[in-house]
């Protein structure tokens, strides 16, 4: 089916939909957000098997990590200083199997926390897609289409950083750091005493890091989520761009949120600049104490040689793990406000979705009814409807006509339920729509839209995109009833022709017999036109306003039109100003009234039209 209406609710435009997305993501949080985490470890619990496997690498790696510095002592002490060769040979082959195994337990750990982050980066962007899919209308009015692709792109792929990066390797490091500190403390308990004197100074430089790194990373994701819009919005618009010779100020806007993505980038490293050295030269300095220390209490043999060895060695490896925590927490930062914006949108509601108990709606005959119909897009913004009240009898053909602005495609879309009702009820065969599946009022309604969508797949596939089962007979015979079928055969690979993007193979009017021959295909008990002879030349027209009379028969129909010439056969036709119904009835009725219908009818057509006539007249139509 054609659901590919264009709409634009009043308000906010896409870079309004922005800057408020941007300014709502500069809260302040938590270093660990615990919804996010909470969020993350359901797409994390199916592959609990592979994390308790890198768990337990994790421990072997731990594990032999301590025991090497441990195995020098005792080549130290014990071997070489009493000269035993054969024990040389044994701790030599010992510390070799130790690393060894280290450099095995490493890979596979890192190997399944690779191969869980990229499961887990695949579960997540197709669960937001699947989200997306869901939302309403009124969410993706107000969205530009670049930030939503960067949440599902770029914000989920700082999250699979984290995972692939840290969560055992974060975990790893702790019991690295637990044991280095028992086993130093049972070495030497002074030595390890001055080895953690510069501990405090560590913790003071972490929170300090902690504090300014939050805001600058969700800062980070909210300028590369306003490049990508930008970008996608400034690559949609190219023709127009190019047509008014914007081409500089369209350069020079992107320049400003380019540069403030690289400002905001240089600032959150920056950071890093600063912390990582400071990290590092606290562990030179302990290894320097220790070295002092150590060495002194060496000359005056209460330390052994063995014992300063090890010690040295440990204090490198103790800083290694802090450092390395030190580098997750710029990862985690990131992670963490890629991982707010991601629940964010997963946590979305849809403002239009299934009633508990909705049932399907089957059998349908085809009679719409709107009751006190009133709308608005958002609470907070003026009604675009007023108490529309409207019958359509199965099979009558209504058109919709009126100014642009007045509401026509307001009410259409609230036929077909992609936005819900302020105040009053629509009915279809007398049950309220709202208390109905979406999907099975779906298959009862296509929509053919002025402004037609083709997906880059097939002809064949984009007219069996709403009967994803039908066979090429089915489509072939709905492309005839559309008049399409001439012109698909004589392209080179007929129905296989593959629909670039933007359709830019096909013609306006060709892109609207193939939205027609979709519609006839899935075969609905009730149509939306939305001026679909809009934007085409006079032969065109013709063959779309043949295939939809034959679309047309025994089914209701609502036309929303602009030119007053193609509804003049319509059952009814409804004039909408301002949000009100002001005038319903036939073509010469409506000119017999010399109302708006009228008003409107002599604008359009001027001099060249008839002149409409006296109330009691006729008139041709």
């Amino acid at each position: 089916m054609g659901f590919g209406i264009g709409v634009s609710s009043p308000g906010m435009g896409p870079r309004g939909a922005l800057e408020g997305f941007a300014s709502d993501s500069d809260q302040r949080g938590q270093i660990f957000n615990r919804r996010v985490v909470a969020r993350m470890l359901v797409f994390l619990r199916p592959y609990w098997r592979r994390m308790l496997a890198a768990f337990f690498l994790m421990l072997a790696t731990t594990g032999l990590t301590l025991l090497t510095p441990y195995l020098l002592k005792i080549a130290v002490d014990t071997v070489i200083s009493t000269g035993d060769q054969a024990g040389l040979l044994r701790i030599t082959l010992a510390m070799a199997g130790a690393y060894v195994g280290l450099y095995a337990a490493t890979a596979g750990q890192q190997y399944l926390m690779t191969a869980v982050g990229q499961r887990m980066l695949a579960d997540i962007r197709s669960a937001l897609f699947r989200h997306l899919q869901r939302l309403s209308l009124g969410y993706h009015d107000t969205h530009i289409v670049g930030v939503t692709v960067s949440r599902v792109m770029n914000d989920v792929a700082t999250i699979n950083d984290l995972l692939s990066q840290g969560v055992i390797t974060l975990l790893g490091d702790f019991l690295i750091l637990g044991g280095i500190i028992v086993i130093m403390l049972g070495m030497n308990f002074r030595l390890a005493l001055l080895a953690f004197a510069v501990l405090p100074l560590m913790v003071l430089a972490t929170a300090w890091f902690s504090n300014r790194a939050r805001a600058a990373y969700r800062r980070t994701r909210t300028s590369v989520a306003r490049v990508v819009g930008n970008l996608a919005e400034d690559i949609s618009g190219v023709r127009v761009i190019q047509a008014f010779s914007q081409e500089n100020s369209t350069q020079e806007k992107f320049n400003e949120v380019n540069e403030d993505n690289r400002e905001a980038n240089i600032d959150a490293m920056s950071l890093s600049f600063v912390f990582l050295p400071s990290i590092e030269f606290l562990g030179m300095l302990a290894t320097a104490v220790v070295l002092w220390f150590g060495g002194r209490w060496v000359l005056n043999q209460t330390v052994t040689i063995g014992v300063l060895v090890a010690f040295l060695s440990y204090v490198s490896r103790f800083f290694q793990p802090i450092q390395e925590l030190s580098r997750m927490v710029n990862t985690l930062q990131s992670a963490m406000a890629g991982g707010e914006q991601v629940v964010k949108l997963l946590e979305t509601e849809p403002e239009v979705s299934d009633q508990p108990g909705a049932a399907d709606l089957t059998d349908v005959r085809g009679e719409i009814r709107l009751e006190g119909v009133c709308f608005r897009y958002r609470p907070e913004l003026p009604e675009v409807l007023h108490e529309i009240n409207l019958e359509i009898k199965p099979g009558q053909v209504v058109a919709l006509v009126g100014p642009t602005g007045a509401g026509k495609t307001s009410i259409a879309n609230l036929i077909a339920r992609f936005y819900e009702v302020s105040a009053g009820r629509i009915l279809v065969d007398g049950r309220d729509i709202r208390e109905v599946t979406l999907a099975s009022l779906h298959r009862q309604i296509a929509i053919v839209p002025q402004d037609s969508f083709l997906f880059s797949a097939s002809l064949a596939d984009n007219i069996r995109f709403g009967r994803p089962d039908a066979s090429l007979e089915e489509v072939i015979a709905a492309a005839k009833l559309a008049n399409a079928h001439d012109f698909i055969q004589a392209k080179p690979e007929g129905y296989d022709t593959r629909v670039q993007e933007g359709a830019a193979n096909l013609s306006i009017g060709q892109r609207q017999l193939i939205c027609i021959a979709r519609a006839v295909l899935v075969n609905p008990r009730i149509l939306i036109l939305d001026e679909a002879t809009a934007n085409v030349d006079t032969l065109t027209e013709n063959l779309i306003q043949d295939a939809l009379r034959r679309l047309l028969k025994g089914r209701t129909a609502v036309v929303i039109a602009h030119r007053l010439s193609t509804i003049r056969a319509a059952d009814k036709i409804c004039v909408i100003e301002d949000g009100r119904l002001v005038e319903s009835g036939r073509h010469t009725e409506l000119l017999a009234r010399g109302g708006a219908y009228a008003a409107l009818y002599q604008r359009q057509f001027g001099a060249q039209s008839e002149s409409a006539p006296q109330p009691g007249g006729s008139h041709p139509g």
